[in-house]
């Protein structure tokens, strides 16, 4: 096992901006949900990649809120950067802007939280840093993740528990 220093968020942030266009739209005529979350997992895992300096893999989406729609033709910044570290794994949040270029005007469309795991060359889970929180954001964004993590692995024995009943 490899001694890793701990990074901090600002290590990791990733900002992936992207052009939508046509072959982006569903039937309705706006970007496709699908679009907008292939984006956020790519920015995810560029900011896991730069946490652990290690190749990386989405293991989940935890959360995923779609709180405007994109239209074709506006300008989509993913901002990406680790909320929490544990073991081999990394909580990455994405914040999703949208910018009509006409009127320059931008507003939050999307956020999502993705867990991603670091592997080894061989393909084995990998460690990675620890997260040195600088300040007040950075600790809740931290705080806030051990809770959707905790939920997340209680709703998994909830289910584990209920399938042997």
């Amino acid at each position: 096992m490899r001694s890793v220093p701990s990074r901090t968020p600002a290590d990791s942030q990733s900002v992936l901006v992207r052009w939508m266009g046509v072959t982006d739209a569903n039937s309705a005529g706006y970007v496709h949900g699908g679009a907008v979350m292939r984006y956020c997992d790519e920015a995810a895992g560029l900011a896991a990649t730069r946490h652990s300096g290690r190749r990386v893999v989405t293991a989940a989406m935890d959360r995923m809120t779609f709180n405007e729609p994109v239209h074709v033709g506006e300008v989509v910044t993913f901002q990406a950067r680790v909320n929490a570290a544990w073991r081999t794994s990394v909580e990455v949040g994405v914040r999703v802007e949208a910018e009509d270029p006409r009127s320059q005007t931008r507003r939050h469309t999307n956020t999502a939280y993705v867990t991603m795991v670091a592997l080894d060359d061989d393909g084995r889970p990998s460690p990675v840093p620890a997260l040195e929180c600088t300040d007040d954001t950075e600790r809740r964004r931290e705080r806030e993740a051990q809770l959707r993590r905790a939920n997340r692995l209680a709703e998994r024995e909830e289910i584990v528990r209920q399938r042997s009943a």
